[in-house]
C-alpha cells in the first residue's frame, strides 16, 4: 500500500445553499417515486378516469389549482435555496419545511407501508432542512 492511499479521502465544505437545493431536489425525486408506485394500487386509475383526487374528493379546479401550487413549490424551492439572498433563503426553507413536514405527516397514516416508508424519508428531509437552514453560518466578522 502507498503512502498515498493512507492519506484522508479529501473533502470540502458544502455551501449551504446548495445543501438546501439538493434536499428539495431529493424530496421531489421521492414524490415523484411515491406517486408512481401509488399508480399500482387498485383503483388508483379507475378514480383518476373518474375525476377524483382520493380524499380530495372530486379533481375540481380550484383543488388542481392547490395541488398543483403545493406540488410546485418545492421543485421552486430548488432554484431558490440556490440564489435567493441568505437571509430571505434561510427563512423561507424553515417556513416552507416545516410546512412540508406538516403535510406530509398528514399523509403517513393509513397509507400503505411503501408509502410511508418513504413519507418517513420525506419528513427526514424536510426536517434535515430546518435544521440547515437554521444552523447557517455567519461570516465572521
Amino acid at each position: 500500500m502507498t503512502e498515498n492511499a493512507r492519506a484522508p479521502l479529501e473533502d470540502y465544505r458544502l455551501p449551504v445553499k446548495i445543501k438546501l437545493a439538493l434536499m428539495w431536489t431529493a424530496l421531489m425525486f421521492l414524490y415523484i417515486y411515491n406517486d408512481y408506485f401509488s399508480l399500482y394500487l387498485p383503483g388508483t386509475i379507475a378514480d383518476m378516469t373518474a375525476g377524483r383526487m382520493g380524499p380530495l374528493g372530486p379533481a375540481t379546479p380550484q383543488i388542481l389549482i392547490g395541488v398543483s401550487i403545493m406540488l410546485a413549490t418545492p421543485s421552486l424551492m430548488i432554484v431558490l435555496s440556490a440564489v435567493l439572498p441568505p437571509v430571505i433563503s434561510r427563512w423561507l426553507n424553515v417556513l416552507l419545511g416545516g410546512v412540508y413536514t406538516a403535510i406530509q405527516a398528514m399523509t403517513f397514516p393509513g397509507s400503505p407501508p411503501f408509502y410511508q416508508i418513504v413519507v418517513a424519508l420525506e419528513v427526514a428531509l424536510t426536517v434535515a432542512v430546518i435544521w440547515t437552514a437554521l444552523r447557517w453560518p455567519r461570516t465572521p466578522n
